[in-house]
C-alpha cells in the first residue's frame, strides 16, 4: 500500500514539474515577444493598418547639345478603387464607364474586386483625372503620374528609344542611361481601421518623389533634322529599303546626328509603319523589333570599297606600299584558282597607288593585301580595333563577323582587302576610319556628354576611353592626302565642294545571295581634309536603278555638308 502511495507521489511530482516547465516556457516566450521583440510586432501591427501608394517620380529629360528638350514628361493620372471604402458602387461603375470609356462589365469587375487597392487605368489624361476627382466618390483614388513625351515624335527615334508602361527605358538611350534618368518614387501612407476603411482624421503621410537627372547629348536637333530629311529624300528617290546616315566628330567621338529611315513615332512606338492587316501577333512583334533596330549600330554589312581605307592604312604602316608605287590593272587579278574582277572590266592600265585609290581599283588593293600577308593583315585588324566593339553608348551593338585567322587563305585575303567576304557595322567603320585620319587615336563614339539636375547644376561629365598609337601621324597624314585626292579628282568627285577640302571613299557592295542583285551603296567623307572636324557616312540599302555609291550616296553627304558646315562654323 505504501509502495503504491510512493509511486503516485512521484507521478504527481513529475506532472507538476512538467506543468511548471511549460508555464516557465510560456512566460519566457511572452517576455521575448512583448519585451524583446515588441518593436518588431508593433511595426507589423502598424503595417496591417497602413495602405501604401506610390507617387511616381518625374523621369529625367534628354536634351540636345543646345539644350533643346528631346524627351520630356507629361502629367497623367492613375485611377484606382478601394473596395472596402466604396459606398455607392453603381455610381462608381457608371462614372468609370463614362469617363474612362470602360465596358460596363469591366468597370463592375474592378469595383467588385476585393483587394487592398485595385488599379483601374494608368496614363489617364490629367484633365480626365481632375474630372474624376471632382465627383468626390468614396473609394476612388486619383494619383499623380508621368508619361514620357517626345515633342519631335520621329526625330532620332532609334537613338532616343522609348519607355514602357512603368516608365522604364526599353530601347535606345532611354534604357542605356536608365540609372541616370530614373527618379526615386515617393509614397502616400494612410491608416485604416480593421475593415480597411481609411481613417481620414489621422490624415496621410507623404514621402515626396525625387526626379531623375537630365542627360545632355552631343546630338544636335537641327543637324539631326537635316540628316533625316536627306535620308528620307534619297530613300524616296531611289525607292530604297532603308537609309542610314551618321555624322560624328572624328577627333573625340561625339555624334552629331544618326538618322535611320524609316523612323517611327516615339509617342506611339507600337504603331507599325507597315500594313498589319494580315499579320499574326507574333509577326507584329517581330515587325516592331525590326522597326526599332538601329542599322548603324545593330546590323552588319559588307562595307565594300570604303574598307580600302583600312587596307591602305595597314599597307602604308607596314611599308609594303607607298604613294608612288606603280601598278597595272588589266581588269582582273588571278588569285590561286580564282579570277577576281575590277569594277572596270576593261581595266585601269598603269597607275600609281594614289591613282588606284582614286579609281577604287580592286587589283591594286588585292596586291597590297597579298603583300601584307595573313599574319600582318590580321594583326592590323586587331590593332585598329576591328575585332572589338566600339563601346558606343547604345544597346545591342553588333560585333564584326570575320573569318578565323586559320581559315584565311589568299583568296579570302584578296576579297577582304577590298571589303568583301566579312561584315562590320557602319559605326565600326566610321570609328576605325576616324582613328586613321585623326593622327592615330581610337576614340569611343558616343551621344552622352553630361548629366545635370533639373536646375542645370552639373552632376557628372561623361568620359570615354581613348587608345593611342593606332597609326603614326605620318601614316594618318598620307591617308588624308590620298582620300582628299579621291574626292577632288577620283571616284568621289560627286562629294566635292568648291572652296572646301573633302576626303572620302565610295563603295558599292552586293548582298548575299549575289544572284538576288541587291546592293548597298555608301560613301564615307570628312572635312576639312587636313584637320577633320566632321565625318559622315551614308548607307543606302537596296536602291533601285543606278546603285553606285559615288553616284547616289556621295551627293547626299555633299548636300549635308553644304548645309551644316556654315551652321557649325567650320571653315575649309
Amino acid at each position: 500500500m505504501r509502495k503504491n502511495r510512493t509511486y503516485h507521489k512521484k507521478k504527481t511530482v513529475v506532472v507538476f514539474l512538467c506543468c511548471m516547465l511549460m508555464l516557465l516556457g510560456l512566460m519566457g516566450r511572452m517576455v521575448y515577444l512583448m519585451v524583446i521583440r515588441s518593436d518588431y510586432y508593433a511595426k507589423k501591427a502598424e503595417q496591417l493598418h497602413e495602405r501604401e501608394r506610390d507617387i511616381k517620380a518625374a523621369r529625367g529629360r534628354i536634351l540636345d547639345s543646345k539644350g533643346e528638350v528631346l524627351a520630356d514628361n507629361r502629367a497623367v493620372c492613375t485611377i484606382s478603387v478601394i473596395h472596402s471604402q466604396i459606398k455607392e458602387p453603381q455610381k462608381v461603375i457608371r462614372m468609370l464607364e463614362k469617363e474612362l470609356g470602360l465596358p460596363y462589365e469591366t468597370a463592375k469587375k474592378r469595383v467588385e474586386t476585393v483587394s487592398a487597392i485595385e488599379r483601374v487605368k494608368t496614363n489617364v489624361e490629367k484633365s480626365v483625372g481632375d474630372k474624376i476627382r471632382s465627383y468626390g466618390l468614396s473609394g476612388v483614388k486619383v494619383d499623380e503620374d508621368f508619361k514620357r513625351d517626345y515633342p519631335y515624335e520621329e526625330l532620332a527615334s532609334k537613338v532616343l528609344g522609348f519607355t514602357g508602361g512603368d516608365n522604364q527605358g526599353i530601347i535606345g538611350l532611354e534604357v542605356m542611361y536608365e540609372d541616370v534618368l530614373q527618379g526615386i518614387n515617393g509614397k502616400i501612407l494612410t491608416t485604416t481601421d480593421a475593415r480597411g476603411v481609411e481613417l481620414s482624421e489621422l490624415g496621410e503621410h507623404r514621402t515626396e518623389p525625387v526626379s531623375g537627372y537630365d542627360l545632355y547629348l552631343s546630338l544636335d536637333k537641327n543637324i539631326q533634322m537635316y540628316a533625316q530629311q536627306a535620308a528620307e529624300k534619297v530613300m524616296e528617290e531611289k525607292q530604297a529599303e532603308a537609309v542610314s546616315i551618321l555624322l560624328m566628330n572624328p577627333q573625340n567621338g561625339e555624334i552629331y546626328a544618326n538618322a535611320n529611315v524609316p523612323e517611327f513615332n516615339l509617342n506611339e512606338p507600337f504603331t507599325l509603319n507597315t500594313d498589319t492587316s494580315q499579320m499574326t501577333e507574333k509577326e507584329k512583334q517581330d515587325a516592331c523589333n525590326q522597326m526599332w533596330r538601329n542599322r548603324t549600330i545593330n546590323d552588319t554589312y559588307e562595307p565594300g570599297s570604303t574598307f580600302k581605307i583600312i587596307t591602305m592604312a595597314a599597307g602604308l604602316s607596314q611599308g609594303v606600299v607607298s604613294r608612288e608605287d606603280r601598278f597595272s590593272c588589266p581588269g582582273f587579278r588571278v588569285v590561286e584558282d580564282r579570277k577576281i574582277h575590277c569594277h572596270k572590266r576593261t581595266g585601269h592600265g598603269a597607275e600609281s597607288f594614289v591613282e588606284g585609290a582614286m579609281n577604287s581599283c580592286n587589283p591594286v588593293f588585292i596586291e597590297v593585301g597579298l603583300r601584307l600577308g595573313v599574319d600582318n593583315y590580321y594583326r592590323y585588324f586587331q590593332q585598329f580595333g576591328l575585332l572589338e566593339k566600339t563601346g558606343i553608348d547604345l544597346p545591342g551593338e553588333a560585333g564584326t563577323i570575320m573569318h578565323k585567322k586559320e581559315n584565311i587563305g589568299e583568296v579570302e585575303l584578296a576579297t577582304i582587302s577590298f571589303g568583301q567576304s566579312f561584315q562590320i557595322t557602319p559605326i565600326q567603320l566610321a570609328t576605325t576610319v576616324s582613328s586613321l585620319i585623326n593622327g592615330g587615336r581610337r576614340i569611343t563614339p558616343h551621344f552622352g556628354v553630361k548629366v545635370t539636375d533639373r536646375e542645370g547644376n552639373l552632376v557628372k561629365t561623361l568620359k570615354y576611353e581613348e587608345k593611342t598609337g593606332i597609326v603614326t601621324a605620318q601614316v594618318s597624314q598620307e591617308v588624308r592626302y590620298i582620300l582628299e585626292k579621291v574626292v577632288s579628282e577620283g571616284s568621289g568627285k560627286n562629294a566635292a565642294i568648291e572652296g572646301r577640302t573633302i576626303g572620302g571613299k565610295t563603295a558599292t557592295s552586293q548582298t548575299l545571295p549575289r544572284s538576288a542583285n541587291r546592293y548597298i551603296s555608301s560613301f564615307l567623307g570628312f572635312t576639312p581634309a587636313d584637320n577633320p572636324q566632321v565625318l559622315g557616312i551614308c548607307v543606302i540599302h537596296n536602291p533601285q536603278g543606278i546603285y553606285y555609291g559615288g553616284t547616289i550616296a556621295a551627293p547626299v553627304i555633299k548636300d549635308i555638308f553644304l548645309n551644316i558646315l556654315p551652321y557649325m562654323g567650320i571653315e575649309g
